[in-house]
């Protein structure tokens, strides 16, 4: 469940407890599913306009007061009679009646293909261009021929990133970048940490030994470094957790995998 969503709808509820890395990635197949009658994310239709309107007007007066910057995107139908998915600020997803009485913050699971429609729709809103990413204030690691490529938004001290990285070490042909995001709330260390990392004379053995290794190189004087510009970016997208993994083909996918699943998603979408 998304904390920021959260913060808009839910302002007295008891919040959950954020980790680095929010949610793991999912091993669902890319293939479209050979089941009859059921309805993707990407099929979804708009709500007629009444509905719409209903939906938007009291959803805007409950929460759309004060300085909270908060809309409504969209309103589409969903497979299940009388539900409705709703696209607010942030391109966060939730569910609501035809009156938004009644509102579902959570995945919508298609039981038959076992996917979330729910992820699908957030993936096709949260798509990201690569080409415009700041590969070159990246850590950058070619390993092999450098065939694949993946970028990862990434803390220090992180320890899902950390998980991430030993995985990475196992993997060949493919080129990381690591784009620095520490995020302060979790590990108030994290920002000196990073700087010192990106600040060696090779900041790429610094940032693997450190991460796979547990081993932080000698302090060195503090350069100029782009963490804060790509700490910001992040936030820009909507990254509220790390690692988050940013694929060639726009696929954005939060959290750790190990090596047979994560190297199948990175060659799923080149």
């Amino acid at each position: 469940m998304n904390a920021k969503l959260l913060n808009f709808l839910l302002p007295f509820a008891l919040l959950p407890l954020v980790a680095c890395g929010q949610t793991p990635v999912q091993n669902h197949s890319d293939k479209p599913s050979a089941t009859s009658g059921s309805q993707t994310a990407t099929e979804t239709q708009a709500a007629g306009k009444d509905v719409q309107k209903v939906i938007s007007d009291k959803l805007q007066s409950v929460y759309g007061q004060g300085q909270q910057q908060f809309s409504v995107l969209s309103v589409n139908t969903t497979p299940v009679a009388g539900l409705y998915e709703v696209v607010v600020s942030g391109n966060q997803v939730i569910y609501t009646n035809a009156t938004a009485d009644y509102m579902l913050v959570g995945d919508l699971i298609d039981v038959n293909t076992r996917k979330s429609l729910t992820e699908e729709k957030s993936a096709e809103l949260n798509k990201v261009d690569f080409s415009k990413l700041p590969l070159d204030k990246a850590i950058k690691e070619v390993r092999g021929n450098g065939k694949l490529k993946v970028a990862v938004f990434s803390d220090a001290d992180c320890p899902f990133c950390k998980r991430l990285e030993s995985e990475f070490a196992k993997m060949n042909d493919i080129t990381i970048y690591s784009i620095m995001m520490p995020i302060a709330s979790l590990h108030p260390n994290a920002h000196a940490r990073t700087v010192q990392l990106w600040c060696q004379p090779d900041r790429t053995v610094a940032w693997t030994n450190w991460m796979r290794k547990g081993e932080m190189p000698p302090k060195v004087a503090e350069c100029d470094n782009p963490i804060a510009e790509t700490t910001a970016l992040g936030e820009q997208l909507g990254f509220s957790g790390t690692p988050t993994i940013v694929l060639p083909n726009g696929k954005v996918q939060s959290g750790y995998a190990p090596k047979t699943q994560l190297e199948a998603l990175i060659k799923a979408n080149q």
